[in-house]
């Protein structure tokens, strides 16, 4: 039998509250992963952000999506694919926060900004430094209870991801995509990057859930280079 996973109630918290949820997914074993640098190709030093990154993918290489932070280039390529008209939003996997300040600059008020972030360390860490968003020490599969609780009504007009789906388990990425596509509303989309030119996610499972991938960037840049997508629901 396997093991129980805890009520929703009690694995996720607010603040710099005792984190309620281990700092992991289920998870396949990963492809490599060998980002080396903390933004883009261009930066030689790391910050302390970027240590505490790569400390958390030494000790959780399966819900860490990478060696350090996302750069510039990906950065900008994910807010590119916000809708014009987005005013609270999700983000599942914030890391350091790179994605989170890129939201507040795009515009995203800090009150309309739900961040989740399932390593404690991580989650400690932006919650210090972000103490006016709502930083949720959570999983991503529970996102409907997380939204309801501390979100800004029943749906969002986006979702950011970080989050390694890749090397998820399909039950896990199952479990994850009903979640999200539960709070979006309609028309909107999951904007989802990846180190691999095919969708994160196989085409079965897409169908299953009634949901397509469509592959809107590119940052060679990146270390890894990355390929952003935006998953969305075939009938709107």
């Amino acid at each position: 039998m396997g093991r129980q996973r805890p009520a929703a109630h009690a694995r996720f918290t607010v603040g710099m509250v005792r984190p309620a949820c281990p700092a992991r997914y289920d998870a396949r074993p990963s492809f490599p992963r060998m980002c080396m640098n903390e933004h883009d190709i261009g930066v030689r030093t790391a910050t302390p952000a970027a240590w505490t990154f790569f400390r958390q993918w030494l000790r959780h290489p399966l819900s860490t999506a990478s060696v350090t932070p996302s750069g510039r280039q990906l950065t900008r390529a994910m807010m590119r694919q916000l809708p014009a008209d987005a005013r609270c939003v999700v983000e599942l996997g914030a890391g350091t926060g790179v994605f989170t300040r890129a939201l507040l600059e795009h515009g995203i008020a800090p009150g309309q900004l739900v961040v989740v972030e399932l390593n404690a360390e991580l989650h400690a860490l932006l919650s210090r430094q972000l103490p006016r968003v709502a930083v949720v020490h959570g999983d991503a599969r529970d996102l409907r209870d997380i939204v309801a609780r501390v979100g800004c009504g029943t749906t969002v007009d986006a979702v950011v991801s970080g989050l390694g789906l890749l090397a998820m388990p399909r039950a896990v990425q199952q479990q994850i995509l009903t979640a999200v596509f539960d709070v979006l509303g309609p028309g909107r989309s999951l904007i989802q990057f990846t180190y691999s030119p095919a969708p994160p996610v196989a085409t079965g499972l897409l169908q299953e859930l009634g949901l397509r991938a469509e592959r809107v960037a590119f940052a060679p840049l990146n270390l890894p280079p990355a390929f952003v997508f935006k998953f969305s629901r075939c009938h709107g």
